[in-house]
C-alpha cells in the first residue's frame, strides 16, 4: 500500500511557481503529527539530492542551499499533508520530486541522506522550461 502521494507537478516556465502536495495515507495517517518529513529531488542522469525536511516541531525546517530562499516547505497536520512551495523556478530545478516520511527520534536534527527516512511517495514530474 503507498503511504505517501504527491500531487501537483507538472511544466512550468522559469521564473515561475508551482505547488507540490504530498499526503499521508494508511498507517501513516493516524499518526502523522511524529513523523518528519522531507522533499528530495533526482534530475536525469543525477543521483537523488536533498530538498528541504521539516520537523514535528513546526517551525523546524532544513533547506538545501540550491533552494534555500526560493522554496518553502510546510505542513498541514489536521489533514496529514505536507507542500513544497516553489518561486522563481529554474531550468535546473527539473527533476522528480519524492516526498519521504520518518518517525526516528533524531533529538532535534531532520536528517539529509535518504537512508534516513523510511516511507517513500512514487515521485511526481516538475519541468521548468527556459
Amino acid at each position: 500500500q503507498v503511504q505517501l502521494v504527491e500531487s501537483g507537478g507538472g511544466l512550468v516556465q522559469a521564473g515561475g511557481s508551482l505547488r507540490l502536495s504530498c499526503a499521508a495515507t494508511g498507517r501513516l495517517l493516524p499518526t502523522f503529527n511524529n513523523y518528519r518529513m522531507a522533499w528530495f529531488r533526482q534530475a536525469p542522469g543525477k543521483e537523488r539530492e536533498f530538498v528541504a525536511a521539516i520537523g514535528w516541531i513546526y517551525d523546524t525546517i532544513d533547506y538545501s542551499d540550491a533552494v534555500k530562499g526560493r522554496f518553502t516547505m510546510s505542513r498541514d497536520n489536521a489533514k496529514s499533508t505536507v507542500y513544497l512551495e516553489m518561486n522563481s523556478l529554474k531550468p535546473e530545478d527539473t527533476a522528480v520530486y519524492t516526498c519521504a516520511a520518518d518517525r526516528r527520534d533524531y533529538g532535534g536534527s531532520l536528517g539529509r541522506h535518504p537512508d534516513d527516512y523510511t516511507y517513500w511517495g512514487q515521485g511526481a514530474q516538475v519541468t521548468v522550461s527556459s
